[in-house]
C-alpha cells in the first residue's frame, strides 16, 4: 500500500482501532520515506480501461454515504492522464442523488471489481462535472453526443489501491463465460488431437 492511500485512510480513529486489534504495524505506511499510489500506472490504465462497471461512492452533506452502480461497454471509463479519469454521465432514474451529493462534496470513492481473476482496485477521488456547454465536453467525448449523456465526469485521482483477492468470489459475467468456455473447447481439441497423434505414432503390440 503507498503513502497516498494510507494518508487518506488511516484516521487517527482508523489507527486507534488498529493498535486495539493488534495491527498497529500498519503506522509504519505513514512513514516520511514512504510515497506514491496517486499516478496511475500503465497497469492500473489497462486495468480500468477494461471494466464493464464499478462502484461509487459519495456522502451527501447530512453524512450519509450512498453507493451507485455505474456501468457500461469496456472503455466507458478512460483514463486521460496518470490522474485523471472520465465517464459519460447517462440518463437513469433522475432521482440524481450522486450528482447532488457530488455537487455539495467532491470526494469520490471507486471500487472496480475483476471477478474472474479475483482483482479489485480502489481509487479515491474529486469530481468535476461538465456540462454540455463546457469547452473540454465535445473534445473529451469520444462518441457521437446520445441523447441519454447529460454530462461528463472527471475525476482527479488522490489515490488507489490494490486489494487483497483474499475473499473476493469467481464470478463470469455472460460475455466473459462465453469466452471461458470457448478457450477450454480450443484447450480441448488442442489436447484430442496431440492424443489422437501420439496414439498413431505408437507402435501396436501386434507389430
Amino acid at each position: 500500500m503507498a503513502l497516498a492511500f494510507a494518508d487518506i485512510a488511516f484516521t487517527p480513529t482508523v489507527q486507534a482501532q488498529q493498535e486495539k486489534n493488534g495491527s498497529g504495524n500498519y503506522r509504519n505506511l505513514l512513514s516520511p520515506e514512504r510515497q506514491g499510489g496517486d499516478r496511475l500506472r500503465l497497469a492500473e490504465a489497462a486495468f480500468i480501461e477494461a471494466r464493464d462497471g464499478f462502484y461509487q461512492a459519495s456522502t451527501s452533506e447530512t453524512g450519509w454515504p450512498y453507493v451507485q452502480f455505474r456501468g457500461g461497454a469496456p472503455g466507458f471509463l478512460r483514463v486521460l492522464d496518470e490522474q485523471t479519469i472520465t465517464y459519460a454521465d447517462v440518463r437513469g432514474n433522475r432521482q440524481y442523488i450522486s450528482l447532488g451529493n457530488l455537487t455539495g462534496n467532491d470526494r469520490v470513492a471507486l471500487i472496480l471489481m475483476d471477478y474472474p481473476n479475483a482483482r479489485r482496485l480502489k481509487i479515491w477521488g474529486r469530481v468535476q462535472f461538465l456540462e454540455q456547454d463546457s469547452a473540454e465536453f465535445d473534445s473529451l467525448l469520444e462518441e457521437p453526443l446520445s441523447s441519454k449523456v447529460e454530462r461528463l465526469v472527471k475525476i482527479h485521482v488522490e489515490a488507489f489501491d490494490w486489494n487483497c483477492p483474499q475473499h473476493i468470489p469467481r464470478r463470469f459475467t455472460e460475455g466473459e463465460a462465453i469466452d471461458r468456455i470457448a478457450a477450454l473447447e480450443a484447450e480441448n481439441a488442442k489436447l484430442q488431437r496431440r492424443l489422437s497423434q501420439a496414439v498413431r505414432e505408437t507402435p501396436s503390440k501386434t507389430q
